[in-house]
């Protein structure tokens, strides 16, 4: 895991967590939103998702601002993951809007 490698700093530690915390809510929304009952459910659990994921790239900005690292390759292919993530469910969210189910 990416975090592992990084100076454990009082500013990285904090990062980290919200690093795990809103990618770990990333996968757990999308969850919550295939088993939706509804597609106003649906559509609000993959806009959590997109939140989620944006502030997970925000994060992992952060942490490559403020730290000297060995391979920013890792970190800029985390970021360009969670932009193409972003795009994904923007797509989905808008092609729900579209449809009557």
């Amino acid at each position: 895991m990416f975090v592992r490698i990084l100076e454990k700093t009082i500013a990285n530690i904090e990062d980290i967590k919200q690093v795990v915390r809103s990618s770990g809510a990333i996968g757990a929304n999308y969850i919550e939103g295939n088993e939706a009952l509804s597609k106003k459910d649906f559509v609000f659990r993959l806009k959590i998702s997109r939140k989620e994921t944006k502030e997970t790239i925000y994060w992992l900005r952060l942490i490559s601002e403020t730290n000297e690292l060995s391979n920013k390759r890792a970190i800029e292919k985390l970021i360009q993951e969670g932009s193409e993530l972003k795009k994904i469910f923007s797509a989905i969210i808008e092609k729900s809007n579209n449809l009557n189910f």
